[in-house]
């Protein structure tokens, strides 16, 4: 990961440049292969912390993310499908909680017909959750839904312990992954629009003044300052406010960079494929398969959040790129939708999406609903979709025999092994958008850069040496169709000169 969202990505002027062969840029070969190896393992390693120390010892060095290890009871509510939905929802839960950093106790499903408006689980089983705290010595506990401020502030009073939902937690794992510039300002802002109407004051105390009774504030503050004054918690809404139009503007000049990007690639057709899907579904695996693009990979929910693109080559020598997106989850919380609306909107604005799909996973079909569901917030839904079920080494064989039967048009690959990665690759490059202008040519034998252009650029039908020059039936686009117009020929023209 870099400082920049798309520091990875190919910049208009990389693809200007594209005119010259030899300025072609390699990533492949100026990418550190080891990079997300190297994040991996600064990731799990020891940081040395100052400041511990008792008199008997001196603690230097612990491991980082066993000092932020919290103990936490999971609660879910069970208001609609089987009972194995249910407990798949809350083994997604645990495995947040443990991305997280939180060691999980023990976690409870209560069957209602909707949450409670007041305690989210009912007041009976409040005092249930209570006991199970106290028997646990759990620190934390993590309902499997939004909470709204009510239900939060009287969860916590009830069991005495912190209480946090699924989207804080969801905006907490972001935080600590987020690496890029971008990525820091979207989940920055996703967070101040969550915590903005739940805030709270010390305990019940919920008008803080932020001036005292003597001179200059509060009562006796002086001209202009008599009154009760602004409390903290309007102090804090308005910087909170404050801070979030400013983060919108800086996003919002993120993404016209963004989009100049784009329009870089649209002006020289250079397709784009975006790999999609849910999270821990292998995405960057498969990345770093196809173009050795040397990413993190870790066996854990959102290890990567900003996306990466590299570029790639068909069988055929045509140039398109290929981007690693953020994953999806189900009940994906509003606002990241919103703030990564923006690095959403570029999977919509490519040719093709590869759709990869955990085959080893209990429930695929509910991971690939939940993913179209936030591709439909973001209008994506429409792109034309190749769907790939990854991690069959790990799957069984009744379950990839039910996936080919629901899905006959899917690709079974493992990232991790290699196999059917020639096949996706196949399945790439005839989906793939081919150029619109057939036309014949006759280029000079100098011009061997306009010949490299189209072997890259668009698809050769027919190529034929003669006495003055290579002849070339082939199918590129507008652009590049406009530079070859002054060497046209027709077809049945033997010998013939350029036009």
């Amino acid at each position: 990961m870099t400082d920049e969202f798309f520091t990875d990505e190919l910049t208009s002027g990389d693809r200007d440049r594209f005119d010259d062969l030899s300025s072609v840029p390699d990533y492949d070969d100026e990418v550190d292969v080891n990079t997300g190896d190297l994040e991996l393992e600064e990731r799990h390693a020891l940081r040395r912390v100052v400041g511990l120390s008792t008199e008997l010892s001196d603690i230097t060095e612990v491991e980082y993310r066993q000092l932020r290890l919290e103990r936490v009871v999971l609660v879910g509510v069970w208001t609609e499908g089987s009972v194995a939905d249910a407990e798949n929802s809350l083994t997604e839960l645990a495995a947040l909680a443990e991305t997280a950093g939180s060691q999980v106790l023990e976690g409870l499903i209560q069957r209602r017909g909707r949450p409670d408006a007041s305690t989210f689980i009912g007041r009976g089983k409040v005092d249930e959750l209570r006991s199970v705290v106290l028997s646990t010595g759990a620190d934390t506990v993590i309902c499997d839904g939004e909470l709204s401020p009510g239900q939060l502030r009287t969860l916590e009073q009830q069991t005495k312990v912190k209480v946090i939902d699924r989207t804080a937690l969801i905006l907490d794992i972001f935080a600590q992954h987020a690496k890029s510039k971008e990525g820091k300002a979207q989940v920055e802002l996703a967070q101040l629009q969550y915590f903005l109407p739940r805030l709270r004051g010390w305990g019940e105390a919920l008008s803080r003044q932020t001036g005292g009774s003597g001179r200059g504030g509060g009562a006796g503050g002086g001209v202009g300052l008599r009154g009760p004054g602004e409390t903290k918690l309007e102090t804090d809404r308005r910087r909170i406010r404050t801070r979030i139009s400013r983060l919108k503007r800086e996003i919002s000049a993120m993404r016209t960079i963004r989009d100049t990007k784009r329009s870089g690639r649209l002006r020289n057709a250079i397709p784009a494929v975006a790999i999609a899907g849910y999270t821990n579904a292998g995405k960057s695996s498969l990345l770093n398969r196809l173009t050795g693009a040397g990413v993190l990979v870790e066996d854990a929910l959102f290890a990567t959040l900003d996306p990466t693109t590299r570029r790639a080559q068909t069988s055929d020598g045509r140039i398109y790129t290929l981007s690693d997106t953020v994953g999806f989850v189900r009940h994906l919380p509003h606002q990241l939708v919103e703030a990564f609306r923006s690095t959403l909107e570029e999977v919509g604005q490519a040719d093709l999406m590869v759709h990869v799909v955990d085959g080893a996973h209990p429930d695929p079909e509910e991971q690939v609903r939940a993913v179209h569901e936030v591709l439909a917030e973001v209008g994506a839904d429409k792109l034309p979709e190749l769907l790939v079920v990854n991690k069959v080494d790990a799957a069984s064989e009744e379950i990839l025999l039910r996936l080919k039967r629901e899905w006959p048009d899917a690709v079974f690959v493992s990232a991790r092994t290699g196999r059917g990665i020639e096949q996706l690759q196949a399945a790439i490059e005839a989906r793939l958008p081919r150029p619109a202008v057939e036309m014949s040519v006759l280029l000079p034998y100098d011009r061997g850069d306009l010949v490299a252009r189209i072997h890259r650029r668009g698809e050769v039908l027919e190529t034929e040496h003669r006495d003055g020059g290579t002849f070339m039936r082939v199918r590129v686009s507008e652009l590049l169709a406009a530079d070859l117009s002054r060497y046209l020929v027709t077809v049945s023209s033997i010998g013939a000169h350029p036009q």
